[in-house]
């Protein structure tokens, strides 16, 4: 457990204040009011629902214990790095290890709180940033969709440390998210020339598979897998070749990759929710409801379990609902617009209010277009009626040759016209 004291508390406040006022530029698209950026400050914060406001009568009082996970030695770990970092004064690079487990943390578990406390570690130096915290800040920015300023952080990191491969390998990252395959392509390169080959052979096996050629992607990741014996990799690697032995309508093979990447043991928030949506795709949502039981605290994961609750006609179904309308809700008031694909699906799926599923939809699509965010956009736009709203997915599909048979369908169901209700229970969705 990780204690919050009144002390430190009013410390990440005013630590949240000061990083707020150097990015909020980049971290929000809407920052309207000071009552939305009182809200933000506050949502960092783990603060109890139902306690009533008080002043603590002293510093020290512990005012919530912050969740860690059974067996989870992240505290010690986080303790340790936060010591080390304090005893180094200005070095940057304590500061650097300890942004960095922060954001995998976020990564790992969905919980946004660990990339405000890595920005607030960034915020205590001063421009201009040595190229690990650049590097850092970049990823953290890429996390709350402000992907411009993100590659623009990476590129001044290579331009300091051009042996730097990190940088190359989310700039890449960023590109495939952007459906620039070009441009992501010679991310890939330049991580060939430095001699990753691990990293180029993921690198290239996604471009390839997101660009209309899913056997020579699915051969680069497999050789890159062959290659790896760090569990990350391995984890993101099946994870990925689950993913596209799926578009490749091979569901014994993608579930293969899928469960030899959780017998990993590793938390992975994006390896559950890939399982996830593969398990509701083949019309085992009881399967998800076992699977994500622990993990409603991440957004992205809360949906799916919502998801297989209503198609179960679980007795939770209601409030995990219900829970993930407030979640929504507090995130529009904070001017947060990183989930609009999740409340998409959500409108679509549990809300069977297909106008608003479109509209945020078609607004995600305007930021980032990976095959997901396709998929949800043709889904609502058949289920709204509105084939001009699934354009950008169509040409998407034309321009890049996706080979994926089930977004080649809802693509051209989407040019027909009309109306399709979301799945009812118990079917896939």
């Amino acid at each position: 457990m990780e204690n919050v004291t009144a002390d430190s508390a009013r410390t990440k406040i005013l630590t949240q204040m000061a990083l707020l006022k150097l990015t909020c530029l980049t971290r929000f698209r809407f920052l309207p009011s000071l009552l939305t950026t009182a809200i933000t400050l506050l949502a960092l914060l783990p603060l109890s629902v139902d306690a009533a406001p008080r002043k603590p009568s002293d510093d020290s009082e512990v005012l919530e214990r912050l969740p860690t996970r059974a067996g989870d030695a992240s505290a010690r770990e986080l303790a340790a790095l936060r010591a080390a970092m304090a005893a180094a004064a200005t070095d940057p690079l304590p500061a650097a290890r300890l942004a960095q487990r922060y954001f995998e943390l976020a990564m790992a578990r969905g919980d946004p709180r660990y990339v405000g406390y890595a920005e607030a570690v960034i915020a205590r130096f001063p421009e201009p940033l040595p190229p690990q915290l650049l590097s850092i800040r970049g990823m953290l920015r890429q996390y709350r969709h402000g992907f411009q300023a993100a590659l623009d952080d990476f590129a001044a990191a290579l331009a300091l440390d051009p042996q730097l491969a990190q940088a190359h390998a989310w700039r890449a990252a960023i590109f495939l998210v952007q459906a620039d395959y070009a441009a992501a392509q010679q991310e890939c390169t330049a991580l060939q020339a430095l001699g990753k080959n691990i990293l180029y052979g993921s690198c290239i096996g996604l471009v390839e598979a997101y660009g209309g050629q899913l056997a020579a992607g699915y051969r680069a990741l497999q050789q890159a897998l062959a290659s790896s014996h760090d569990p990350d990799n391995r984890l993101w690697l099946l994870t990925r070749l689950g993913e596209v032995a799926a578009w490749r309508g091979q569901s014994k093979l993608a579930e293969e990759y899928y469960r030899e990447a959780l017998n990993i043991g590793r938390d992975d928030g994006y390896l559950l929710a890939a399982w996830s949506d593969f398990l509701l795709d083949n019309g085992r949502p009881a399967e998800v409801l076992r699977e994500l039981a622990d993990w409603e605290a991440s957004d992205t994961l809360l949906l799916r379990l919502a998801e297989a609750a209503a198609l179960e006609n679980s007795p939770d179904a209601a409030r995990l609902t219900q829970t993930l309308d407030d979640r929504f809700a507090a995130a529009r008031q904070r001017g947060d617009t990183t989930h609009r694909a999740e409340e998409a699906r959500y409108a679509l799926h549990l809300r069977r209010d297909p106008a608003s599923a479109v509209r945020l939809a078609a607004e995600n699509y305007a930021v980032q277009r990976e095959p997901r965010d396709a998929r949800i956009l043709l889904e609502a736009a058949i289920a709204a009626a509105d084939p001009a709203a699934a354009q950008p997915a169509r040409d998407w599909l034309r321009d890049s040759g996706f080979e994926d048979q089930r977004l080649r369908d809802l693509g051209q169901r989407s040019t027909l016209g009309r109306g399709q209700a979301p799945a009812k229970a118990g079917a896939p969705r």
